[in-house]
């Protein structure tokens, strides 16, 4: 999927303007809104999905962040299938986890030096690349979810280890991090970082000090859980008063003005909203288009943070 076409900081390659504009990913400018694959599921059906990954092309989206346990290589084989050399999408994928099928929770950790390399080989069979553009190392210093045990318990030097030889060997183009607190990127940049995916959102925004660093480094900052997550005790954007007050003087939807918000909130935030649903991704690309003003930013901006309530276990 390296890229064949020419783009500019306003076009994609395939021409269409760049949805919010652009932003620097390793040193290449990609939309700042771009695309998460993980709720592509096969109930959708693959027809379907592989036409809404066309759409997204056409929308101006050329970042798309996927992984091998994304439905245990589903994802990946539909954007093998959809995505063409000459649409020049930056493809990137993680590991750090491993498909986990019949159990209680689909994926398990994969955090050893051998099952990162393993990892890759397998985002790089069932992407048909010879090389990744981009792997996000999936920790977990930080976020919800699944905390490292037993032998899954890894020192960060020699995770990076790995990485950066596989690096080094060409199979990845660059190395970012996931789920980390700003201790360990400190300790991680001297390996040349390309981003940071943490959970963040307007009313999550425990990240601030990781953000203002990565801004200072141009390390793209790259939101998981952008709106919030069902996961228990986590709040929701679209809940906020004053999100819902701006949507209804915008005529926007409380999603679109939790994503623009994020967008003007720092300008080295990439989005990767992910839906199965075409015209999800349609308002989701129009989000960046939103304009904000200054007084409403500041109602925004004087959201409450609550994610230092959210339980981690």
């Amino acid at each position: 999927m390296t890229s064949t076409g020419t783009s500019s900081p306003l076009t994609t390659a395939s021409g269409a303007p760049r949805p919010g504009g652009s932003a620097l990913l390793d040193g290449r400018p990609v939309s700042r809104v771009g695309y998460g694959a993980m709720q592509l599921r096969e109930s959708s059906g693959r027809s379907a999905d592989i036409a809404l990954l066309r759409r997204a092309v056409e929308l101006g989206v050329d970042h798309i962040d996927t992984a091998q346990f994304y439905g245990d290589g589903y994802s990946n084989g539909l954007i093998r299938e959809a995505i063409r050399p000459e649409d020049g999408v930056l493809v990137a994928s993680k590991v750090g986890a491993a498909p986990n099928p019949g159990g209680q929770i689909p994926l398990r950790l994969a955090q050893r030096p051998e099952e990162l390399r393993a990892g890759v080989e397998d985002n790089l069979r069932s992407l048909g690349l010879d090389r990744i553009p981009l792997v996000n190392l999936r920790r977990t210093d930080v976020g919800p979810g699944l905390r490292a045990e037993g032998d899954q318990v890894v020192d960060l030097d020699d995770q990076l280890a790995v990485m950066t030889a596989l690096r080094d060997e060409g199979k990845i183009g660059a190395i970012g991090l996931s789920s980390v607190t700003t201790e360990i990127l400190r300790r991680a940049m001297p390996a040349g970082i390309a981003c940071v995916q943490n959970a963040y959102s307007l009313v999550a925004r425990d990240d601030e000090e990781m953000l203002a660093l990565c801004a200072a480094e141009s390390i793209a900052f790259v939101p998981y859980f952008p709106l919030g997550s069902a996961f228990p005790g986590m709040p929701k954007v679209t809940e906020a008063p004053a999100v819902q007050a701006a949507a209804r003087a915008l005529g926007r939807t409380p999603s679109q003005i939790g994503l623009a918000w994020l967008l003007h909130h720092a300008p080295n935030v990439l989005l990767i909203p992910g839906t199965s649903d075409p015209e999800h991704l349609e308002a989701n690309v129009a989000a960046g288009a939103v304009a904000l003003d200054d007084a409403t930013l500041a109602e925004l901006d004087a959201v409450p943070s609550r994610s230092g309530e959210i339980a981690l276990d």
